[in-house]
C-alpha cells in the first residue's frame, strides 16, 4: 500500500472515529419525570414555585418532523419507541391514528421489526382500540419478524370475536411471506367455512403463493374457481396471471389475456398502470423488446394523478432496461417540472442512466439531488461508487465515497464491498482486503447480500492459494465475531482452510449450495494461476 493511500485510510478512519463518538462531548441534561407527554416541569425557586415549559405551548410539531427523524437515522441503530419519546419531548403530540400512520410508513419501506415495535409500544400505552384491524396488522408484523408459528400462537390467543376475515387473512398472508402451500391451504378452508373466502384479496394472496412455488396446476384450478364463483379479478389478479405466463415462457398466454382485458370494458376498467408493466418487464426477459415498448407506452396512458411520480419513476427503470435513454431522459424531464422530488426518483434516473455508461448525467443528477437536500440516503452515492468501481475507476470510486464521509455519511457494508470488488478486478488484494475488512466492520447480522459473499470468497482462495492463512484465519474471526455466519457454517470454514487440497469452492460453505462461478471469483483464480 503506498504512503498515500495509508494517510488517506488513516483520515477516513479518524474521520469517523470522531463522527461516531463525538456526541460524548455533548453533555445531555437528564430528563424530568412526567405523568403525560408535553406537561410543564416544575422549577422551585426562592421567591415560589415557576412553571417552566419543556416546549412553548404554541409549537407544534408536524408529523413529518418524526418521519424524517425515524427515516433519516440508520435502521439497524435507530430505537423508533426512543425516537417518538424525543419527539414527544420535543413538542409533538401522538393519537392512535398518528401511531397507525407511523407503522404504515415502516411497513411501507420492509421496516418490519420498527414496525413491529411501534404495534407493541402501542398496545403497552393504550393508543390501540384493541379492533380486529390493529390485530391484524400485529400479526402480520408477528409472521414477518418472528415467523408463522409465532404468528399462528398469537391468532389462536385472539378471542374468538375478534377472529374475523381480517385476521385470518392476515394469518394466509403469513403462510403465503413463509411459503408454506399447506398451511395457506388449511387457512383458506377455515376461511370458507366461516364465510371469509370471497375476498378478492384473499384469493389473491394464495395465487401469487402458488406463482411464487411454481405450482401452476394449482393456479389454474383457483382461478376457475374465482370464475365460477363470479369473483371479480382485479390489477393484481392480472399482474400474477401475466407472471405466471412469463415464467413458463408463455407469451402467446400473456397476448391473449391482454387482447381478452382490452376487449372486455368491464374488466378493462379495473386495469391499472401495473398490469401492462409487468407485461413489458415479462416480454423483456424473453427478448420482445418491441413489444415491450408498446405495452410501456399503454401503460403510460393509465397512469392517474394520484400516482403519477410512483408510476413515472418505474417506468424510466422499465424504459432503461429495453435501452430507451430517450424515453428515461423524457420521463425524467416531465418529473422535474411536476413538483418535488424525493430520493426514490433519483435512485432511479441514476440507475437507468448508468446502464448506459452515462457518467456525466450521473453526476450532474446526483450534485442536483446533492443540492436539494432532501435527508441523506446511502444508496444513491452507493450507485456511483458501484459504477465507477465496475468500470475500474478506483479513484472517482472513493472520491465519492470521501464526499459521503465529509457529508455527514455513512458508508455502509455495501459501499465498502463495491471498493472490494473493484480492487479484486484489478488484482489488487491488499487493497481489496483492507476493504473487505470495513464492509465486515458495519456489517448486520443476517446480511445477504451477494457480492459482498462474493467478494469475500475471491479473497479467500486467493489468500489461501498463496498460503496466507493467518490472514484468512483472522478474516474468519472477523465475520464470526460479527456473528455473520452460523457456528456450524464457521466450523466448515476453518476445515475448508485446513484441507489445502480441497476442491470445494468456498462460496459454497458459505451460502450451504451450489452457486456457479462468478466473474469477481474467476477473477481471483486467473490471478492465482498467473502468481
Amino acid at each position: 500500500m503506498s504512503f498515500a493511500t495509508q494517510i488517506l485510510s488513516i483520515s477516513r478512519k479518524s474521520f469517523q472515529f470522531i463522527k461516531r463518538f463525538s456526541f460524548l462531548a455533548t453533555p445531555t441534561l437528564p430528563s424530568q419525570p412526567s405523568t403525560t407527554s408535553n406537561l410543564l416541569t416544575v422549577k422551585k425557586e426562592q421567591s415560589g414555585v415557576v412553571s417552566v415549559p419543556r416546549t412553548p405551548f404554541f409549537q407544534k410539531l408536524p408529523l413529518r418532523d418524526l418521519y424524517r427523524r425515524i427515516f433519516t437515522a440508520p435502521e439497524s441503530t435507530s430505537l423508533v419507541i426512543s425516537i417518538i419519546e424525543k419527539w414527544i419531548r420535543d413538542g409533538g403530540t401522538v393519537n392512535y391514528n398518528r401511531l397507525l400512520s407511523v407503522i404504515r410508513k415502516l411497513r411501507s419501506r420492509r421496516r418490519y421489526r420498527n414496525a413491529l415495535e411501534v404495534s407493541s409500544w402501542m398496545f403497552e400505552k393504550g393508543f390501540s382500540k384493541h379492533k380486529s384491524g390493529d390485530l391484524a396488522i400485529r400479526l402480520d408484523l408477528i409472521g414477518k419478524v418472528n415467523g408463522l408459528e409465532e404468528a399462528e400462537f398469537y391468532f389462536n390467543s385472539i378471542p374468538k370475536y375478534l377472529q374475523t376475515g381480517e385476521c385470518y387473512s392476515s394469518l394466509l398472508n403469513c403462510c403465503a411471506h413463509a411459503r408454506d402451500v399447506a398451511s395457506a391451504e388449511r387457512i383458506m378452508e377455515k376461511m370458507r367455512a366461516s364465510g371469509f373466502a370471497r375476498s378478492i384479496l384473499s384469493r389473491n394472496v394464495l395465487l401469487n403463493l402458488y406463482y411464487q412455488t411454481q405450482n401452476y396446476d394449482k393456479l389454474e384450478n383457483l382461478v376457475c374457481e374465482m370464475q365460477e364463483e363470479g369473483i371479480n379479478f382485479n390489477s393484481y389478479t392480472f399482474g400474477t396471471l401475466i407472471s405466471a405466463y412469463a415464467a413458463t415462457s408463455n407469451t402467446e398466454g400473456i397476448d391473449k389475456l391482454l387482447a381478452q382485458l382490452e376487449h372486455n370494458w368491464i374488466q378493462y376498467w379495473h386495469l391499472d398502470w401495473t398490469v401492462y408493466a409487468i407485461a413489458a418487464n415479462c416480454y423483456r426477459k424473453q427478448g420482445l423488446f418491441d413489444k415491450a415498448f408498446n405495452v410501456l407506452k399503454k401503460s403510460e396512458r393509465l397512469i392517474t394523478n394520484k400516482k403519477r411520480r410512483v408510476a413515472l419513476t418505474f417506468l424510466m427503470t422499465r424504459y432503461a432496461a429495453i435501452g430507451k435513454k430517450e424515453e428515461v431522459m423524457r420521463l425524467w424531464k416531465i418529473l422535474t417540472t411536476d413538483g418535488k422530488l424525493y430520493s426514490r426518483a433519483y435512485l432511479a434516473v441514476i440507475a437507468s442512466v448508468l446502464k448506459f455508461d452515462d457518467f456525466e448525467s450521473a453526476e450532474n443528477i446526483f450534485k442536483n439531488w446533492e443540492s436539494k437536500n432532501l435527508g441523506f440516503d446511502i444508496r444513491i452515492p452507493n450507485l456511483i461508487i458501484g459504477a465507477y468501481s465496475k468500470k475500474g475507476n478506483m479513484e472517482a470510486a472513493e472520491s465519492i465515497v470521501d464526499w459521503t464521509i465529509i457529508n455527514n455519511g455513512e458508508p455502509n457494508s455495501k459501499t465498502w464491498s463495491y471498493l472490494s470488488c473493484g480492487y479484486i478486478e484489478q488484482g489488487n488484494f491488499s487493497m481489496a482486503i483492507e476493504y473487505i475488512k470495513e464492509a465486515i466492520s458495519v456489517c448486520e447480522v443476517g446480511h445477504h447480500w451477494m457480492q459482498f459473499w462474493e467478494s469475500l470468497a475471491a479473497i479467500f482462495e486467493y489468500l489461501k492459494s498463496k498460503g496466507d492463512m493467518e490472514e484468512v484465519e483472522e478474516l474468519v474471526r472477523l465475520i464470526r465475531s460479527k456473528d455473520l455466519v452460523s457456528l456450524d457454517v464457521h466450523k466448515k470454514l476453518m476445515n475448508w482452510i485446513k484441507d489445502v487440497e480441497s476442491n470445494v469452492h468456498v462460496i459454497d460453505v458459505f451460502c450451504r449450495d451450489s452457486h456457479k462461478q462468478t466473474n469477481v471469483i474467476s477473477k481471483a483464480k486467473g490471478i492465482q494461476m498467473q502468481q
